[in-house]
């Protein structure tokens, strides 16, 4: 049975419990709308690791200006469905509060080296 965690502290204390029963952890990281590439990603895990974790977040800082966050598909539910027939034991569901709070807490300002990539 999969277990859906959608707290920081409670996914640290989840993984630390393998770790200390002496388990191999395995994480699949992903924005959901699951396919064929994500399955092999999680086979590939359940064959080396004695547990395997998967995240489903859609993360608003990998799309830039005019990237059209709000119309990424989620299909959350339907994910963790054919999540939990492939083996993993843990899916980790944060909302974008929980992993930023109130904000993005880190910015990057690659100056005059980006202007050759505009």
């Amino acid at each position: 049975m999969i277990e859906r965690i959608s707290s920081k502290s409670e996914m640290r204390s989840a993984v630390a419990e393998a770790l200390r029963d002496g388990k191999t952890v395995g994480f699949v990281p992903t924005m959901g709308a699951l396919h064929a590439g994500h399955i092999s990603l999680v086979h590939a895990a359940c064959e080396r690791c004695d547990i395997v974790v998967t995240s489903i977040f859609v993360n608003p800082t990998q799309f830039g200006q005019g990237e059209d966050f709000e119309r990424y598909p989620r299909r959350v539910e339907d994910d963790i469905e054919m999540l939990a027939t492939e083996g993993v034991e843990l899916v980790f569901t944060p909302s974008v509060e929980e992993m930023y709070g109130n904000g993005v807490l880190v910015t990057v300002d690659p100056g005059p080296l980006a202007a050759r990539w505009r």
